[in-house]
């Protein structure tokens, strides 16, 4: 006898509701409502339903999470007739049929930070967001850097237990840059340079000066100017960490447009140049490259031939997971953990560099 489906809830994780005999249909007929397949949902299949309220940016609501649990404990399976819903049917692939993985949960060493300040640029939202909170609830104080003071409001009032010194600032400004280094005072332990931006996946043929411009001033000189305004306060106590964010375009070519992906590899030259030079005197400076991450940075497409190329170049791309997974990273490289590791550009990215 046939075992009954399993009963669904926001809960149940987004692959679990496609795959599921009443769930599947139900998504299918909302997104084919809006003219997406599930296809739009294929890198957060492994998070809870729930989770959408917060990532889709209002495209999931919670009313619409419970209406369509409500549908589901109904059975109120839509009518297929007339091809309105089509049935996807791909391959299984040998992952596809694997038992479904256990979401990962973030675990706190509490103490690892204790004593330590650590600038955290980009901290108002993304993986910047999630690192700082991660330092601050290890027992850090964290300088919150970013352009959005009311990203950095949210931040200080959500952890407002925690050692956070909020600094609204650009950092492509070097007086933006003194004023940061003095909210940090005369110790910085620890530096994460996460503030970047996307290009607009336009190729060296179509690339605009505004849009290149733009994107080295942020993702490069940005970079470098927080690297060389924290390197005398480390040089004064002999240690300090330095974290970039680097990226798969500093890897490879088919992760991004022109701009985006010349400026990564820069980040990557900085971590190994500063890295070599500053190593003898207790420095370490490494980069981590992201894979897929759901963050707050788009991606547009300016150009069809660069649309083309790099969708075709993430025809492997892993599932996207959230910034907290990217902060595990980071911390890790900022933290004494990370003590015997100098000068490296770590893919944390779930596999797709070895693709």
């Amino acid at each position: 006898m046939a075992s009954s489906p399993t009963a669904l809830s926001g809960d149940s994780s987004v692959g679990t509701w496609i795959d599921h005999p009443v769930g599947g249909p139900i998504i299918r007929d909302l997104l084919a409502q809006a003219g997406q397949s599930t296809d739009a949902l294929r890198p957060v299949r492994r998070l809870a339903i729930k989770r959408l309220v917060k990532l889709s940016k209002g495209q999931f609501s919670q009313e619409t999470i419970d209406t369509l649990v409500a549908r589901a404990e109904a059975g109120d399976v839509p009518e297929t007739a007339g091809g309105n819903i089509p049935a996807e049917t791909v391959p299984e692939s040998p992952a596809d049929a694997a038992a479904e993985r256990p979401e990962w949960v973030e675990r706190i060493d509490s103490g690892r930070f204790s004593g330590k300040t650590v600038i955290v640029t980009g901290a108002g939202s993304g993986i910047g967001r999630a690192t700082a909170s991660r330092v601050a609830r290890e027992g850090g104080r964290v300088i919150a850097v970013d352009i959005s003071q009311e990203r950095l409001d949210e931040l200080a009032a959500e952890f407002a237990d925690a050692d956070i010194v909020a600094v609204r600032a650009d950092i492509t400004d070097d007086a933006a840059v003194a004023a940061i280094v003095a909210a940090a005072g005369d110790r910085i332990d620890g530096l994460a340079n996460i503030a970047g931006i996307m290009d607009d996946m336009t190729p060296v043929g179509e690339v605009t000066d505004a849009v290149w411009k733009r994107v080295f001033s942020i993702n490069v000189d940005g970079t470098m100017k927080l690297m060389r305004a924290v390197i005398p306060a480390m040089l004064a106590q002999g240690a300090g960490s330095i974290v970039n964010t680097a990226s798969e375009a500093a890897l490879r070519g088919s992760a991004a447009g022109v701009a985006y992906t010349a400026s990564k590899h820069a980040v990557a030259g900085l971590t190994k140049s500063t890295a070599y030079m500053y190593g003898p005197s207790g420095i370490r400076v490494n980069a981590v490259a992201p894979g897929p991450t759901i963050t707050n940075i788009e991606a547009t497409f300016a150009s069809a031939l660069g649309a083309e190329r790099v969708r075709s170049g993430m025809a492997v791309m892993p599932d996207a997971v959230e910034s907290d997974a990217l902060a595990a990273s980071i911390t890790f490289l900022l933290s004494d953990d990370g003590v015997n590791v100098n000068g490296v550009v770590l893919p944390s990215d779930g596999g797709w560099s070895a693709a």
